[in-house]
């Protein structure tokens, strides 16, 4: 059975799909996020090798707890999609046993080459939710923000929608970047040509992986930047959610 790169793995997390989850952090993240909280998830070659077999073994002790929820398994990182060969491999064997499956991108290595989409439709078809993560919709701001541009990423966000995958959109609200009403607007009106998104949550920029940045030498390039308050979270919230009353 095929290995993947992992970094770490929560075994009862509430935050990342509906229910209990038990959630798959991978290695590796062509997005370098001025926000990030966990940047030693950057290094493709960095992490813990586990076959799928070790994986769904351990799963399997929790399908209890999953089921009685409605959980299931969150695969997230990192980038998951740059390990999507056993992605679909761990999918394939989780679908065996009825289990709940969610992918957490942020779409970064998203392409149409054949052989990605070629492996990437194979892994949808097992694919119950996607979390998609929204970073910014202005392609020069979330170059500013992230070190890549967004086209690709709006892209995924289409192509999901062609394949009608069901979405969770997620965006980072953050203060002096995306926090900012006309950008929100533009998000939401991107997010209503899209005919498949179930939910839009808003993610307060945090501080609390300020000390992995610390560990790894990383100047913090958000120094000084504090989380929003909640009546800007809340405002976000507003302008995002007005397109998923359909």
């Amino acid at each position: 059975m095929k290995e993947g790169r992992i970094h770490s793995i929560e075994t009862c997390g509430t935050v990342d799909g509906p229910g209990l989850r038990y959630v798959i952090f991978t290695q590796g993240c062509l997005l370098r996020c001025q926000f990030c909280h966990n940047p030693d998830t950057w290094n493709m070659g960095a992490g813990k090798k586990m076959s799928v077999q070790e994986l769904v073994q351990d799963i399997k002790s929790y399908l209890p707890f999953f089921q009685s929820t409605n959980g299931g398994v969150t695969v997230s990182g990192g980038e998951p999609l740059l390990q999507v060969e056993f992605l679909l491999e761990l999918f394939t064997e989780l679908k065996k046993l009825g289990v709940h499956t969610t992918i957490d991108t942020s779409a970064g290595c998203f392409n149409r080459s054949p052989h990605f989409i070629k492996n990437l439709d194979k892994v949808l078809e097992l694919t119950d939710l996607v979390l998609l993560d929204l970073k910014h919709i202005n392609p020069a701001e979330h170059k500013e923000l992230t070190g890549l541009s967004n086209e690709h990423i709006l892209d995924m966000a289409r192509y999901l929608d062609e394949k009608n995958v069901p979405v969770w959109v997620r965006h980072v609200l953050v203060p002096g970047g995306s926090d900012n009403d006309e950008y929100l607007q533009q998000l939401s009106d991107f997010i209503a040509t899209l005919n498949n998104v179930e939910k839009i949550e808003v993610l307060p920029y945090h501080k609390l992986g300020v000390y992995k940045w610390e560990n790894l030498g990383l100047d913090y390039p958000l120094e000084g930047v504090e989380p929003p308050t909640e009546d800007r979270v809340k405002n976000a919230e507003n302008i995002l959610n007005r397109v998923i009353v359909r």
